[in-house]
C-alpha cells in the first residue's frame, strides 16, 4: 500500500487567492479599515471594485463572492449567502476589537452629526465572471433568487447602521443595533442573473435612537439593451439602537445631509416617520368606524360556511390558501447579539411567501414589492419558530395584471411554558405571469369569514392605499 500523499497547500492556497481575490496588497486589515473607518479611504489600491452612487460620491466595494478566511471560533454566525460572509468580514473589527462596556455605558454616548456619504457602503456580486457565486442566486426559472437578495439587503443594512453609529476610531459603543421594520422594498425592473450588480445604501434620516437606512439595487446596462442604469429594486430599512445592558432606548449620531438629493431623501424619510405615528394614533380611533367594511367583506365568507352550494366558483375562503412551517433556530443563524439574525427571517419569510402564492395561483409567481416587515420580539437560539402565511386578499382590478398579497406571520412557540408570542409580520405582493393570464389562468378572490381575518385584510388595504410613493 502507498503512503497517503500530503496536500499540496501551496496549491490549495493559490486557488482560494484566485477564488476570493485575496492580493498580498489589499490584506484583511486593510479591507477592514475602509469599511469601518469613520472617515473615507485614503488608499484607492486597497479595494479593488468601486461603484458610483446617484450621489456621484464613489465608495468601496465590498466584493460578494469574498468569504471569510478567519477561524469559525472568530464568527458569531455562519450564514449561506457569499455576500453576508464578506458583511462579517467587514465588521470583523468590532468582535475582535470590542469597546470595554464597563468602562463606557451608552448613557456616556455623545452623538455626533455624521454626513450620509459617512455610512455609505457597497457590495458587488460579480455574476458575469463568478460562475460559483452566480449560481447561489439562481432560482429554478434561472431568474434570482430574490429570498437571498432580501437576506444580503439586511445584512447590508446592519453593516451601515453599524458604521453611522461607530466612533471616530472606528469602534461601536456597546450599543443593540436591531432592524426595527421594512416599510417598502420595491422592484422597479427585472433583474438579470447574468449580469454583475451592486447593492448601495446609507442611512438617510435619523431620529433621537431610531434610523432609516435606504439601500439600491443597481445592475449597469453594460451594452445590454434589455437593462436600464436606473436602480432595480429600492428598499427602506429603520434601525433602533439600544442600550446593551438594559435595552432601553439611546441617542445615536444625528445625520446631516450635504447634497440636495441628500436633503430630499432626508425630507422623504421624514414625511414617512410622521406617516407612521400619525397611522397608529388613528388606528386606535378608526376600529370602530370600519363595520359597515367589516361586514360588506364577510358577507361572502358566511355564505361560504352557511350556503356552500351557492358559494361564488371565483372566490375562495382566506382559511383554505394557508401553509405553514416549523424550525428551531439554529446557533449558525444569530448574529453578533446572540440573537437570529433578521435577514435569515425575511429569507424563510419569503420563500414560503412565494410557496403560498405558487399554490394559490398554479403558476410560478414573480415577486413585486416587501411591503412591510415588523420585527415586534426578538428570536432567540433555540427558539422554535412556526411560520404561518395565507393569501390576504387580490387586487382584480386589472384582469390582465392581477396582484397576490401573502401575509406570514411568525411565532415563537415555547412548548415547556405553552405559549405563543408572535415575533414578526411579513406583507409581500407578487404578479402573475401575463402568458399565463392570456391563456385562460383565472386568479380567484380571497375572502374572510371571521372578524378577525376581516380586520386584518382592512387594516392592510388601508396600509398600502397611504404608502408614499
Amino acid at each position: 500500500m502507498q503512503p497517503l500523499r500530503k496536500p499540496n497547500l501551496s496549491l490549495f492556497n493559490t486557488l482560494l487567492r484566485s477564488r476570493f481575490r485575496i492580493t498580498p496588497q489589499s490584506p484583511l486589515n486593510i479591507l477592514i479599515h475602509n469599511h469601518f473607518t469613520t472617515s473615507p479611504p485614503h488608499d484607492s489600491n486597497s479595494i479593488t471594485n468601486t461603484t458610483t452612487t446617484s450621489t456621484s460620491t464613489k465608495t468601496s466595494s465590498i466584493d460578494a463572492g469574498s468569504s471569510n478566511r478567519k477561524p469559525i471560533s472568530q464568527w458569531p454566525g455562519m450564514f449561506h449567502s457569499p455576500a453576508t460572509h464578506a458583511l462579517w468580514e467587514a465588521r470583523s473589527s468590532i468582535f475582535e476589537n470590542p469597546v470595554n462596556g464597563n468602562a463606557v455605558s451608552s448613557s456616556q454616548i455623545k452623538p455626533i452629526p455624521k454626513a450620509p456619504s459617512r455610512s455609505r457602503t457597497s457590495i458587488f456580486y460579480n455574476f458575469s465572471f463568478d460562475h460559483i457565486l452566480r449560481e447561489q442566486y439562481r432560482n429554478p426559472w434561472n431568474h434570482i433568487r430574490m429570498g437571498k437578495l432580501v437576506e444580503d439587503f439586511d445584512a447590508l443594512a446592519g453593516t451601515i447602521a453599524f458604521k453611522h453609529c461607530s466612533n471616530e476610531d472606528g469602534t461601536v459603543m456597546p450599543l443593540l443595533l436591531v432592524t426595527a421594520s421594512v416599510d417598502r422594498m420595491v422592484l422597479k425592473k427585472p433583474i438579470h442573473i447574468d449580469a454583475d450588480l451592486t447593492i448601495v445604501g446609507a442611512v438617510t434620516w435619523v431620529g433621537r435612537s431610531s434610523m432609516e437606512i435606504q439601500l439600491e439595487l443597481i445592475q449597469p446596462a453594460q451594452g445590454n439593451p434589455n437593462i436600464s442604469d436606473t436602480p432595480a429594486l429600492v428598499a427602506n430599512f429603520t434601525f433602533v439602537a439600544r442600550d446593551s445592558a438594559t435595552e432601553k432606548a439611546v441617542p445615536i449620531n444625528q445625520i446631516s445631509p450635504e447634497t440636495e438629493e441628500e436633503r430630499l431623501l432626508w425630507e422623504d424619510a421624514e414625511k414617512r416617520n410622521k406617516l407612521r405615528k400619525k397611522m397608529k394614533s388613528e388606528q386606535k380611533h378608526t376600529q370602530n368606524e370600519d363595520n359597515a367594511r367589516l361586514h360588506s367583506l364577510l358577507a361572502e365568507g358566511r355564505i361560504f360556511s352557511d350556503m356552500p352550494a351557492l358559494a361564488d366558483r371565483d372566490s375562495i375562503l382566506l382559511k383554505d390558501t394557508c401553509l405553514q412551517n416549523s424550525f428551531i433556530c439554529q446557533p449558525q443563524q444569530r448574529n453578533i447579539h446572540g440573537r437570529i439574525f433578521g435577514g435569515f427571517l425575511m429569507r424563510r419569510a419569503f420563500e414560503l411567501a412565494f410557496s403560498t402564492a405558487y399554490a394559490f395561483a398554479g403558476v410560478a409567481p414573480h415577486f413585486l414589492e416587501v411591503d412591510h416587515v415588523d420585527f415586534v420580539k426578538p428570536v432567540d437560539v433555540g427558539n422554535f419558530l412556526r411560520l404561518k402565511s395565507c393569501v390576504l386578499y387580490t387586487e382584480l382590478d386589472n384582469p390582465d395584471k392581477p396582484l397576490v398579497n401573502v401575509e406570514v406571520v411568525a411565532h415563537v412557540t415555547k412548548p415547556e411554558l405553552r405559549s405563543s408570542e408572535v415575533s414578526n409580520r411579513f406583507y409581500f405582493t407578487f404578479g402573475v405571469d401575463p402568458e399565463a393570464i392570456k391563456n385562460g389562468l383565472r386568479i380567484r378572490n380571497v375572502v374572510p369569514d371571521t372578524e378577525e381575518e376581516a380586520r386584518k385584510v382592512l387594516e392592510r388595504m388601508d396600509a398600502e392605499n397611504s404608502k408614499f410613493g
